[in-house]
């Protein structure tokens, strides 16, 4: 590369979100979110996302996050909805699942079918969901970026 060369972002390999605590904050994400975790010590733990993961670290200290947030990738958002209804967690749009964890993270549920972030072939075979497929307009979007996921 040369000095004036640009790196190209990629990906994102983790988001890390503070928590109070170790354990409550997996047993919160637990209620919603099937997950294997990758590792845990006292002050952090890993949820695994096949090729990604998730860092909850223990020590939140700020107020509740207004727009910043992240949003999670799921293999089905209306599960998750019935089940944060059913646990009493009060959304922050009537358009999204968008919600704040108890430590004040500000999480958006997303479904993988329908936008144009996608995991390779290997990846979600070895997440156990190759099953997963992607919406006209997901796969519109992305074979005009010449990614046609098909």
């Amino acid at each position: 590369m040369t000095a004036n060369a640009k790196a190209r972002a990629v990906g994102i390999n983790h988001v890390a979100l503070e928590v109070g605590d170790i354990d409550e904050a997996l047993e919160f994400y637990g209620q919603f979110l099937a997950f294997e975790l990758r590792g845990k010590h006292d002050t952090m733990a890993f949820i695994d996302l096949g090729d990604q993961f998730i860092a909850l670290q223990k020590g939140r200290k700020q107020s509740f996050d207004d727009g910043r947030h992240f949003g999670l990738v799921v293999d089905d958002k209306e599960a998750v909805r019935h089940v944060l209804e059913k646990m009493g967690i009060k959304m922050l749009s009537e358009r999204f699942i968008d919600f704040h964890d108890p430590w004040g993270n500000r999480i958006e549920i997303v479904g993988y079918e329908g936008i144009q972030f996608t995991k390779a072939e290997n990846v979600l075979k070895g997440m156990g969901l190759d099953r997963l497929g992607k919406t006209e307009k997901a796969i519109n979007e992305l074979t005009g970026k010449g990614m046609d996921p098909r």
